[in-house]
């Protein structure tokens, strides 16, 4: 049987999990939802042919 701290299967992916919340709240903030929105826009609108 293996044996596994509790950090290794517990703290390492929660540490994960709130840097990538941290970098979301930060993109969140700066703007970049609106850029990448606008850019999906473009793209949808070329796919589809109306631009």
């Amino acid at each position: 049987m293996k044996t596994e701290s509790k950090f290794l299967r517990y703290g390492i992916p929660v540490i994960v999990l709130l840097i990538g919340a941290g970098f979301m709240i930060y993109g969140a903030t700066d703007g970049e939802a609106f850029a990448v929105l606008k850019k999906a826009v473009a793209i949808c609108m070329e796919c589809i042919g109306l631009g």
